[in-house]
């Protein structure tokens, strides 16, 4: 993890899912409410090829897609050794085209890339699909998740890191430094009777992805789990940034001061989901947000850790993605992001 290099100071940024229709009009809303960290929209609804998993299969062995299931299936069609040693070909020479994101498959990147202001002392920000919540989410031919198979379990978090990669060379193109989240809403209730995957196999496989993109980039990487996990665990990491539900599990998340302040000590920083995209109405205040994260805060600040390292490690977000979400209140939703920021500084 890097040293202290960076100072937040509260910037906004989102998740990735949004429930609008208009590429332009969405890239532009997202740069006026989030300047400092903007990021590019999926448009769920738009085409299924915008779902969270569909949308990072380009490149990666023996899927096929259902389009009418939304989902991903392992192919019965295609040699699977053959398969397999074509991807390690191009992964192990670092084919990045290879491992592309289409535009058809992502336009809210492609517009966003291409239209943001340069600014060498902004960031911007991308996502992909976690390797557990991706490998969770699609079957093999013995309708096994793709979890307990260990050699193409292996291959999509190898593909999903090169992806991931090449990803944040795109985003580096706009000449801002470059943030990259991997959302894992699979983690969340780690640690309960349905969670079938060890805790070393969590860490080492999310260090996999991790490790590759700081060996061969200076992005930061993040973890996005919306609901409550072994936050210890993620902790223990290598990763950058840990963004959870700061709005429905501030309280869950406190329970470890030693674990945060050590994460923080080290460079990390936390971006808080404070902003819910459940149960949100058009009365909700900013203030009312700004109340509930001055409590977290002042929290770990009694627990010892410095308010100005709080302060410079703090990003504020909404609580998962707004793909879900009814327009208007999304739509408000990022705007509460802008006003919060704004009460956050001057407060």
């Amino acid at each position: 993890m890097n040293t202290r290099e960076h100072n937040f100071n509260f910037s906004a940024t989102g998740i990735g899912s949004v429930p609008f229709f208009e590429v332009e009009e969405t890239c532009r809303r997202i740069i006026r409410n989030t300047p400092e960290v903007p990021f590019w929209p999926q448009f769920v609804n738009r085409d299924c090829h915008e779902d969270m998993v569909i949308q990072y299969s380009q490149g990666l062995p023996l899927l096929d897609i259902i389009e009418e299931k939304r989902s991903l299936q392992i192919s019965d069609t295609q040699d699977r050794e053959n398969a397999l040693v074509e991807f390690y070909d191009h992964f192990l020479s670092q084919d990045l085209d290879h491992f592309a994101i289409s535009r058809e498959f992502a336009p809210g990147l492609y517009w966003l890339t291409e239209n943001v202001d340069r600014d060498e002392s902004g960031y911007i920000k991308g996502q992909t699909v976690g390797p557990i919540t991706f490998a969770a989410g699609i079957s093999d031919l013995n309708g096994n998740a793709v979890l307990h198979n260990s050699e193409l379990f292996e291959a999509f978090t190898q593909g999903l890191a090169i992806k991931a990669l090449w990803q944040v060379k795109k985003l580096a193109s706009t000449g801002r430094k470059t943030i990259i989240f991997l959302d894992e809403p699979y983690l969340s209730g780690f640690g309960s009777a349905f969670t079938s995957i060890q805790r070393q196999d969590v860490i080492q496989t999310l260090q996999t992805v991790t490790d590759y993109l700081k060996g061969n980039s200076d992005t930061l990487v993040g973890i996005h789990c919306c609901g409550n996990s072994d936050w210890p665990m993620i902790l223990d990491t290598h990763i950058d940034i840990i963004n959870f539900d700061a709005f429905e599990f501030m309280d869950h998340f406190l329970l470890y001061p030693n674990e945060i302040s050590d994460f923080l000590e080290k460079g990390g920083s936390i971006a808080w989901g404070i902003v819910p995209t459940t149960g949100l109405t058009l009365e909700l205040t900013a203030s009312e947000l700004f109340e509930r994260l001055e409590k977290g805060l002042n929290n770990l600040s009694k627990k010892g850790i410095d308010t100005g390292i709080l302060a410079s490690s703090s990003l504020i977000t909404p609580a998962c993605g707004m793909g879900t979400m009814n327009p208007k209140l999304a739509e408000r939703g990022i705007d509460l992001l802008s006003e919060l920021k704004s009460m956050c500084v001057s407060g």
